[in-house]
């Protein structure tokens, strides 16, 4: 058998090249996109939508493993709590979870999440009518279309989280002024 050789010079490469990893730190394999490096934004919003924490995290990564730390992580001081002026938390099935509940609680939020129901097991009855509260997931959907608006946050191409999260707390910065300057 004759030894491969490449085209050109008639002798196999002296030097290696060694290409960058892609991806970077906090990239995990992406469970919707064919295992593909993705990183997850989590992000809390107020009601109106405008972006009060912001968390990376690798995109196999369940939401309940990192929901303490968007509650923690908020960028402005938080007012306390009040019989009169409750703070609801509005979550989706990703964080049915008791202890995503209990820490959400420990931090004085109203907790309203939609459940998840296990296979075979009847639907739960609806709540009474003072206890409902309407649901509110557009807002937070919303945000992350204005997120993916910026055109260097829909495809991460930074190698390090910390620039990645850089680029995202400016564009979150860029949403609450467009709000503050539109809604007042």
């Amino acid at each position: 058998m004759r030894p491969t050789r490449l085209a050109g010079t008639g002798r196999p490469p002296t030097v290696r090249r060694y290409l960058p990893p892609l991806g970077g730190d906090a990239t995990g394999p992406d469970p919707t996109n064919r295992g593909k490096l993705g990183t997850k934004r989590q992000v809390l919003a107020d009601r109106r939508g405008a972006p009060l924490s912001v968390v990376l995290s690798a995109a196999n990564r369940t939401d309940m493993k990192r929901a303490e730390a968007v509650l923690d992580s908020l960028v402005i001081r938080r007012p306390p709590p009040t019989a009169a002026q409750p703070q609801h938390l509005c979550r989706d099935k990703g964080f049915d979870y008791p202890e995503t509940d209990r820490a959400a609680q420990a931090r004085g939020y109203v907790v309203h999440t939609a459940r998840k129901r296990r296979r075979g097991e009847a639907p739960p009855p609806p709540p009474a009518a003072d206890r409902r509260h309407p649901a509110r997931r557009w807002v937070i959907e919303r945000t992350n279309s204005w997120h993916n608006r910026f055109r260097k946050l829909r495809i991460r191409y930074e190698k390090t989280a910390a620039n990645y999260l850089g680029l995202v707390q400016l564009a979150c910065a860029l949403i609450v002024y467009r709000l503050c300057l539109f809604l007042g």
